[in-house]
């Protein structure tokens, strides 16, 4: 959520950041700037009365004192009149400030001053790129084809069970996944990141604060009787676990992972880019979020997105970095890197992960502070990045690494999966 500050001192900043982000209803900005501008003016109306009651409410006792009655009387009156539009005025705040909080929340996250122009992921700037992309035998096949081969997932056993988009992964496909967890969450905490296993179904509270809500209500499940979401990403319970908190300057940076399952609608996906692995309902994720002071998040995001380079680097992977131009980012995101992985057997760039900066977006809804060196209270800012999203890691390892006989396992992964093969 913006500061409303933001909207008394630089209009002008806020309508260039809301057009990169390609956001339409311009003339909201206007509404807010009145709407708070109607705000404050009820306020001073309010501590005027305020101050006009308390002043009437001394006089009274004074005037019983001298025997004055008449005129005690009179100031009772008075003061009665002035709670009835102490009252009225107290409604006419309320409703004002749900109007502008309404309005404000619907404004996206202004994009940093790096996020390049443009409207599609085609206009997304490559960063850079690392690894080679394999030649592959003849015959190779993609990983829906490899995963019934080697009898790794059952699409149409979760199908069965659920529907399309929840496999059931079996054998050596389970280990593997299972694998892949804990290798993430090993690299994860040997960097310094503090591992949390979290709540797969979140309030509305914290769905709201992420910026999951309510932007992105159509594409969560919810369980309605009890007004519960599941998760879309660890990104939303993790950063929750700050909310309302005034944060120790001397624990800054916060650093923290989990591993959950992911759960999303999708609604409206369908096609060849969405077969097999590249696109489900439910799939497993290894996320980091760190919250940090505002000067150094910038840093931060920078030393995430190696970290997560690196993670990719050993598991021997082609890969590129997208820096997201503005039509393309999440409504959350002040910046965006997406890293994406060849799949050789699709001849496509997969999405992989996307670590972002989300500046005070998300700190500001959920008020999560730290005191300055003056004492006062200022917001810290938050990021998060996959560390990594699994469907589509597994499937680019089980294309890229296939050979006539099997497949390949990487190196690193040997100890997790107990071997450097299947097939």
């Amino acid at each position: 959520m913006l500061q409303i500050n933001l909207f008394r001192t630089d209009k002008e900043q806020i309508i260039a950041g809301l057009q990169k982000k390609h956001f339409k209803d311009l003339h909201v900005v206007d509404e807010i700037i009145a709407l708070d501008e109607e705000k404050r003016n009820i306020q001073q109306q309010s501590e005027t009365l305020a101050a006009a009651m308390n002043a009437a409410s001394k006089s009274i006792g004074q005037l019983i004192a001298s025997g004055d009655k008449a005129a005690a009387e009179a100031k009772k009156q008075e003061v009665t009149q002035h709670r009835e539009q102490a009252k009225e005025l107290g409604l006419n705040l309320a409703a004002a400030e749900q109007k502008l909080h309404d309005l404000v929340i619907s404004l996206p996250n202004l994009p940093h001053a790096s996020v390049p122009e443009g409207k599609t992921p085609e206009e997304n700037e490559v960063v850079r790129s690392g690894g080679a992309i394999p030649q592959l035998h003849e015959g190779a096949v993609p990983h829906w084809d490899l995963t019934t081969k080697y009898k790794l997932i059952d699409f149409e056993l979760g199908n069965k069970i659920t529907g399309s988009g929840f496999p059931v992964y079996t054998n050596k496909g389970a280990r593997l996944q299972r694998g892949l967890i804990q290798y993430f969450l090993d690299y994860n905490t040997g960097a310094g990141y503090t591992e949390y296993q979290v709540p797969h179904m979140v309030n509305e509270e914290s769905a709201y604060g992420t910026g999951q809500l309510p932007d992105k209500e159509g594409q969560m499940y919810h369980a309605k009787d009890d007004n519960f979401f599941l998760i879309p990403t660890s990104e939303v319970p993790l950063t929750n676990l700050y909310r309302d908190e005034i944060v120790k300057e001397e624990q800054l940076p916060v650093r923290m992972t989990a591993y959950t399952p992911c759960f999303r609608r999708e609604a409206g996906s369908y096609g060849k880019d969405v077969r097999g692995l590249n696109r489900l309902h439910q799939f497993d994720k290894v996320e980091l979020v760190q919250i940090c002071h505002p000067t150094r998040s910038y840093e931060v995001l920078e030393e995430m997105v190696l970290h997560v380079e690196k993670l990719l680097q050993s598991l021997e992977l082609p890969y590129r970095i997208l820096r997201l131009c503005g039509g393309d980012m999440s409504f959350t995101a002040a910046l965006t890197y997406d890293f994406e992985v060849y799949s050789t057997a699709q001849q496509r760039w997969l999405e992989v992960s996307s670590v972002s900066n989300f500046e005070t977006f998300q700190t500001n809804r959920m008020k999560i502070r730290f005191k300055d060196e003056q004492g006062k209270t200022q917001l810290l800012h938050s990021l998060n990045g996959s560390s990594l999203a699994l469907p589509r890691i597994m499937a680019c390892l089980l294309e890229n690494n296939q050979y006539e006989g099997g497949i390949r396992i990487p190196a690193v992964l040997e100890k997790y999966v107990g071997g450097l093969s299947i097939g």
